[in-house]
């Protein structure tokens, strides 16, 4: 392995020990088994565990509402440069898509990966080998975009890869409907976390992700996030090393909730947590045509979600 360069943050999962790391890597299986790592908490044996591991164990298999069962598939491996500033700078961040997801949002923009399942199958020791591939592009992070129904993978992966010399920070870039159970299991395992947080109320999740207890979810699990990693650390070359970066999709008509969201991120998590309030919403998948959704968002409409984060007092604020 490669000298850290002066001044590199280390990764927190280099300090993991064989042992933690297994312990990690079977609770993460119990709670797939039957699954419990997302909001849904649907239940599906994911994986066959051993009798003592879990009841269920004479269960066969199922896929879960993620339309996943015990492999992760990937969609696309790539530097990618859209991403938040401290996230990509020049060299990229390292992209790993997968596909499935546990939410339903109407308005999905990636629809045809996220609901439609499209993606190769890997086993752990791929995955782990697609985590060093962008390492060795010169990525500046493994981004793991919607992981949250693939955490076993993922941590059975990270552990792999790093016996073979990955040293780059993990990104766990989220719906932000993870259950605290899994958010968890990942302290020590993830560096930044880049959680949505699409509502502040439940009727809109009800509507638009077929999720009414969203808000309560991922409030819970974003400032578990938090405490976890505290606020996002830029280091050299202004790349972020660690902490927590949250993002927020205006929608139209202030449906998304924004002041509930902002206020409880000021006053429950931190003042200086990095938000990003994107504007880039556009009608896709069932938004198009949709009578509160199938618009885009108005230049005021943007404007005053910026005036309602200021006014809570939040101070690391990425507009356009």
């Amino acid at each position: 392995m490669k000298p850290f360069p002066k001044g590199h943050q280390h990764p927190v999962y280099l300090s993991l020990s064989e042992e933690q790391w297994e312990e990690k890597l079977q609770r993460s299986r119990e709670l797939a088994s039957p699954c419990i790592l997302c909001g849904r908490r649907c239940h599906a044996p994911r994986f066959k565990l051993s009798i003592s591991e879990n009841t269920r164990s004479d269960a066969q298999p199922a896929k879960g509402i993620c339309e996943t069962q015990d492999k992760a598939a990937v969609s696309s491996v790539e530097p990618h440069f859209g991403e938040e500033p401290p996230l990509v700078r020049h060299k990229g961040s390292g992209t790993i898509f997968f596909a499935g997801c546990n939410l339903k949002c109407i308005y999905c923009q990636n629809y045809d990966l996220a609901h439609h399942y499209r993606g190769k199958e890997v086993n752990d020791e791929e995955l782990g080998q697609l985590m060093l591939q962008v390492q060795e592009l010169g990525c500046h992070n493994v981004n793991l975009v919607s992981p949250t129904h693939v955490v076993p993978n993922i941590i059975a992966a990270v552990r792999l890869a790093t016996r073979q010399g990955l040293r780059i920070p993990l990104v766990y870039n989220t719906g932000g409907y993870d259950s605290l159970e899994t958010i968890k299991v990942l302290e020590g395992v993830v560096d930044i976390y880049m959680p949505d947080m699409k509502y502040g109320d439940p009727e809109p999740a009800k509507n638009f992700s077929g999720a009414d207890d969203y808000p309560e979810i991922n409030f819970a699990a974003v400032k578990e996030m938090h405490r976890q990693v505290g606020d996002l650390v830029i280091g050299e070359n202004n790349v972020a090393v660690r902490g927590l970066l949250v993002r927020h999709l205006v929608l139209p008509g202030g449906v998304a909730g924004t002041k509930k969201v902002m206020e409880f991120l000021a006053n429950n998590v931190s003042r200086d947590t990095y938000v990003n309030i994107m504007a880039q919403y556009r009608p896709c998948y069932k938004a198009v045509g949709h009578p509160q959704l199938g618009r885009r968002i108005k230049d005021a409409e943007y404007l005053q979600a910026l005036e309602i984060a200021a006014e809570t007092g939040l101070r690391r604020i990425q507009a356009l």
